[in-house]
């Protein structure tokens, strides 16, 4: 399973159009409730503004002229009632949730990128009505002042844009300034020709049209019906206002109620008075002689009515183009204000772009005057047929959902409109729509009959509507949400983006898995790296992938992923899509087989194009993929490095519980008893310490004494060993910067592994360059366990022959050659050995023990401190292992001599240290350590007997054991913080070195202190502590009885120290010795300095060299 991509956070700056609300009025987002500022009242002020538009009257008129009076009104009645029960739940659910119509249609059944198809309907719907209207007024201005056609349609595209730049702010300014004047404007008329005209009323509504009939006629009603059904997309625009009603809890119930009727689908109420009048005004146009074309005209319609109250043609005209302006720019800054909202939520989700929506504001006027310029709304009457049909068919599977699937509990309540949270494609929404608009096409084009094909829209909403439920339940409405919101966010009055940095309420944040924190769903939409990677199942290509793979072979699907099945399958949508067009538009024309075969070559062109397009598509896409596949893997290769230690890890671990099971328990067991090893391990240590510090004990014995100490550290460093195991299983290798006194640290593992090499009979050599760094910085245990190992493996596969250690130093890198003479490595072994439990596979090896960990250890620790280890082989000759590991050197300095404390410098009370360990070896030794130096301790055998004497003898530092029976040292330490107030330091001491970590904050201990007990670093730690001050025995320098030597042998003596060669000097003494017996206690005296590499101490008690 691939992981998944780090993306790196980037800050988004918005441009200032976008970062300004005033002028972004919340596209693409939530409208936030703070952003809800304005009263009820002038909100659907504001909304109602659109019901100015003159279109209405054009259309009340048209019908009326082409169908009759019974048939328009009947009509108009019927689609109002229609209208009004379907805007109700879309203008509810949006108040309530402060989004626009795509934000809503989003969470309402179309999902993310199904919604995309509804934004480009609505879009298109705000450009033709705008261009509807400007046609409108530019006519007038022609005919009226003779004013260019597309002059006029400039003007009038122009003269909105600063209209609407900054949204419903300025927008509600325009509608309350010019509402009253345009009521006045628009209800006198109309009251002065039915004074003048009282008898043309009983004419209008006898009025059979064009035909004559005026009785009722179904084609002729269902014809009226699909023309006024495509108002309903107006709805969408009172949605883009209603938005921002203030919310309902901090109104009155009556007031808010009475705005959102008004303002949401109480517009069409106003629509309706206003086609009724435009059908009254064509009829009178027609009894006052105009031509049927000139009755039809909004412009003409009032011109005829305000003459009725005005005698004055130059006034009339003056008014009547004052009218008609103003009714243009009230409808036209709403059209083009939703345009923005439209085209800002249409490009954002195919291009991740959004320069803001001023930019898609000119665009949509833009649009709207290339179509007036090249005379397109002339014939528009045909598209506008086909446009209601899909425009009825997406406000069919809206309402649906909104007032079937909701209530019922078919879809999730509330409406989640961010894609973080929505599946891509909604089934329910996308697949009724889809359904509808084949429905309605079969009928419109005549397939289904003639009454069908009157009803066409009507049939189109009808299916929609009956359809979204039924596929709601049949996919138990799964596609809503691709994943739940996080439900504590909802008690936060504001969050960050992680993105932008700006804070926004929860409703509009959603978390990001890839940016790992909030994402506000601006950005989370303009995002284009993240793959989606919050939701994957729900993405268009898992959805349309999924049922393919259940229904189709492998093969096919193959086929259909390469680039020919992909051209393939865009070739064949875009031809068939160019067909259905090619055959709507064949099926209004007469039959002719000249036209036929002008179609069919019409079709090859725009086929031939379509492939080329489709090709260059798929080639694009494939290398997008290509791309994205390649910076996946870079990022790969990049982090690799990063997560080698863990894969290594894993990768042992994994090796271990497969392949050494029975192992793995042996090493857990021994690792399980280290604690029982360390405890008597501790007292052995510590008495070993304490006698080698006594004076009383006689000379020849202190060699006994360190010999035990030695073997006591030696057993301590076994169980570390152990210890680094289970350390290197669970990935807690801990590296500490030591200050490494080199000369004699390389001669004690030199000193040790010879006694090895000894005892097979083999030679061993060391070689150094003359001068060493005396003093070197790295993790003095984790390089004495590396060249140990690397040792031992040499010894142990070598015969015959011998091993030699070689150290170079460049520039700080130490090289260190382990050669031996030994059996050698197989070429096909040398591939393997360093990985776990791998042996070489030389049957003429030795049998010796061991498991298969050691190089891997060592291996692992190398690179872990920055350095490699690499190993060259010849079978039967030898191998060489190279260990090449930066030791940073330290500027030389005189080394403090080692003074024995005797006790401290203070008077009075003496400190007291309460010991807690259930080890009574471990308490007995603390307290021959610590009594002698002056200190009252006092000891106990558990956590109840330490705080019963802590609150009876207020001790001045504690000592605490962490395995205790009954009571942990955690628990006894936060006790004795927190119940009794004891400030005392506190001194955590355990055999588990797994358990000691270094104080943090928030923790009751103040230091830790592993078992075995070093008497020194336990000195130290409670001089620190409690701010002891030190006494020390006097160390008297050594007496010249080294002065038998003669000034050659102790010249040749003090070279040797000086290089560090405490080896050589071993070997010197003891020829030094053989030569001269008399010289046996000076020579034993200089043989001490050098067991304790006391080499200041040593070369002070060699003669003097002569002048």
């Amino acid at each position: 399973m691939a992981t998944r991509q780090r993306i790196m956070r980037i800050r988004r700056d918005y441009n200032r159009w976008v970062a300004d609300e005033t002028m972004e009025d919340y596209a693409l987002r939530f409208t936030a409730e703070s952003a809800r500022k304005w009263s009820a009242f002038r909100v659907a002020n504001t909304a109602l503004g659109s019901i100015s538009f003159l279109a209405l009257e054009a259309i009340g008129g048209a019908l009326t002229v082409a169908h009759g009076f019974t048939n328009s009104i009947a009509a108009i009645l019927f689609v109002s009632v229609l209208i009004f029960i379907a805007s109700l739940p879309i203008c509810l659910s949006a108040a309530r949730a402060g989004v626009d119509v795509d934000l809503l249609t989003r969470g309402a059944g179309f999902g993310y990128i199904g919604s995309t198809i509804t934004s480009l309907i609505y879009a298109s719907f705000t450009f033709i009505f705008f261009g509807i209207e400007a046609v409108i007024l530019a006519a007038m201005l022609d005919s009226f002042f003779g004013v260019p056609l597309w002059a006029g349609y400039i003007l009038c595209a122009v003269v909105v844009v600063p209209l609407v730049t900054h949204g419903i702010t300025f927008i509600s300014r325009v509608q309350t300034w010019t509402q009253p004047v345009w009521l006045v404007l628009n209800i006198l008329p109309l009251i002065g020709l039915l004074i003048a005209h009282p008898d043309w009323i009983e004419g209008w509504t006898a009025y059979g049209g064009q035909h004559g009939d005026n009785g009722f006629n179904l084609l002729a009603f269902g014809a009226a019906v699909s023309v006024l059904f495509a108002l309903i997309t107006q709805t969408g625009e009172q949605v883009d206002y209603i938005r921002f009603l203030p919310p309902r809890a901090t109104q009155k119930k009556w007031v808010w109620w009475g705005a959102l009727l008004a303002g949401g689908p109480g517009w069409i109420a106003f629509d309706v008075l206003k086609l009724l009048a435009g059908s009254f005004l064509a009829y009178a146009g027609l009894q006052a002689g105009l031509s049927v074309a000139q009755a039809v005209q909004p412009a003409e319609m009032y011109r005829l009515a305000f003459g009725t109250l005005i005698a004055s043609p130059a006034i009339v005209l003056a008014v009547t183009a004052v009218f008609v302006a103003l009714s243009q720019i009230k409808i036209n800054v709403t059209n083009a204000y939703a345009g923005s909202l439209a085209w800002s939520n249409f490009f954002s989700r195919i291009t991740h772009s959004h320069p803001g929506r001023v930019v898609w504001l000119v665009f949509n006027i833009a649009v709207a005057l290339l179509l007036m310029e090249l005379g397109v709304y002339n014939t528009i009457e045909q598209v506008l047929f086909i446009y209601s049909n899909v425009a009825a068919a997406w406000m069919g599977a809206l309402v649906a959902d909104l007032a079937i699937n909701k209530p019922l509990g078919l879809s999730p309540a509330g409406i989640e409109f961010k894609r973080a949270h929505l599946y891509d494609v909604n089934p329910v929404g996308v697949g009724s729509m889809a359904l509808s608009v084949i429905a309605s096409f079969l009928a419109y084009y005549g397939l289904l009959g003639a009454l069908a094909q009157a009803m066409s829209t009507f049939i189109a909403f009808g299916v929609a509507f009956a359809a979204a439920p039924v596929i709601a339940w049949a996919t138990d409405g799964r596609y809503y949400l691709a994943r739940k919101p996080r439900a504590a966010w909802a008690e936060k009055s504001s969050l960050q983006c992680v993105i932008c940095e700006h804070d926004f309420e929860p409703r509009d944040m959603a978390y990001c898995p890839v940016y790992t924190g909030p994402i506000c769903s601006l950005c989370c939409t303009l995002d284009a790296r993240c793959g989606d990677g919050c939701k994957p199942h729900a993405r268009l290509s898992a959805q349309v992938m999924t049922p393919l793979r259940a229904a189709l072979p492998d093969a096919v699907i193959r086929a259909l992923a390469n680039p020919v099945g992909s051209f393939m399958v865009v070739f064949l949508l875009f031809s068939a899509t160019v067909g259905i067009v090619f055959l709507g538009i064949r099926a209004q024309a007469p039959a002719s087989a000249d036209l036929d075969t002008a179609f069919w070559k019409a079709f090859f062109v725009f086929a031939v194009i379509g492939g080329i397009t489709a090709w260059a598509l798929v080639l694009a896409r494939q290398s997008r993929l290509v791309a994205q596949e390649e910076t996946r893997r870079q990022t790969s290769l990049l982090m690799s490095e990063i997560r080698a230690h863990q894969r290594t890890d894993a990768a042992l671990q994994k090796a271990k519980e497969t392949a050494e099971a029975a192992n793995m328990a042996k090493s857990r067991y021994v690792i399980g008893i280290s604690h029982e090893l360390r405890s008597p391990l501790n007292a052995i240590l510590g008495y070993a310490q304490l006698l080698e510090r006594d004076n009383s004990i006689p000379e020849r014995r202190r060699d006994g004494v360190r010999t035990i100490r030695r073997s006591g550290e030696h057993l301590a460093a076994l169980i570390e060993g152990l210890l680094d195991i289970s350390k290197i299983e669970a990935g807690r290798i801990e590296l500490y910067r030591d200050e490494i006194r080199l000369p004699e640290f390389l001669d004690q593992i030199v000193q040790m592994l010879r006694l090895q090499a000894e005892a097979k009979s083999i030679s061993f050599t060391f070689d150094a360059p003359p001068r060493l760094p005396s003093i070197v910085h790295s993790d003095e245990r984790r390089l004495r366990q590396i060249l140990i190992n690397l040792l031992s493996n040499a010894i142990k596969f070598t015969r015959a022959g011998g091993v030699t250690l070689r150290l170079r130093f460049r520039s700080e890198v130490a090289e260190f050659e382990i050669i031996d003479t030994g059996i050698g490595i197989a070429p096909d072994d040398l591939a393997r050995i360093f990985e776990p439990f791998q042996r070489g596979g030389n049957s003429h090896a030795p049998s010796t023990p061991g498991v298969g960990l050691g190089l891997t250890i060592t291996k692992t620790l190398a690179e872990v401190m920055g350095g490699e280890v690499t190993v060259r082989s010849t079978l039967g000759e030898g191998s060489t292992f190279r260990l090449r590991l930066l030791l940073s050197g330290k500027a030389e300095q005189p080394v403090a001599e080692e003074r024995r404390i005797t006790g401290q410098a203070v008077s009075g009370r003496p400190a007291r240290v309460l010991v807690a360990d259930d080890d009574a070896d471990h308490r007995s030794l603390v307290a021959d350590l610590l009594q002698p130096l002056g200190f009252d301790v006092r000891l106990a055998a558990d956590g109840a007997e330490c705080l019963r004497l802590a609150r009876e003898e207020a001790p001045d530092l504690f000592l605490l054991d962490i395995a205790m029976p009954g009571m942990t040292g955690w628990e006894l330490a936060r006790q004795v913080r927190e119940n009794l107030g004891l400030k005392a330091p506190i001194i955590m001491v355990s055999a588990n070195a797994l358990e000691l970590a270094p104080p943090a904050e928030g923790q009751h201990h103040d230091d830790v202190l592993p078992k075995p007990v070093s008497v020194a670093a336990l000195l130290d730690k409670i001089g620190d502590l409690l701010g002891v001050t030190w006494t020390f025995a006097d160390r008297a320098l050594p007496a010249p009885s080294a002065a038998r030597l003669s000034p050659s042998q102790a010249a040749n003596l003090r070279h040797l120290a000086a290089i560090g060669y405490v080896g050589g000097i071993r070997e010197r003494l003891d020829a030094l010795e053989a030569e001269d017996p008399e010289a046996s206690a000076a020579i034993a005296e200089l043989r001490g300095y050098i067991s304790e590499y006391r080499l200041d101490a040593f070369i002070a008690a060699l003669p003097e060299e002569e002048a």
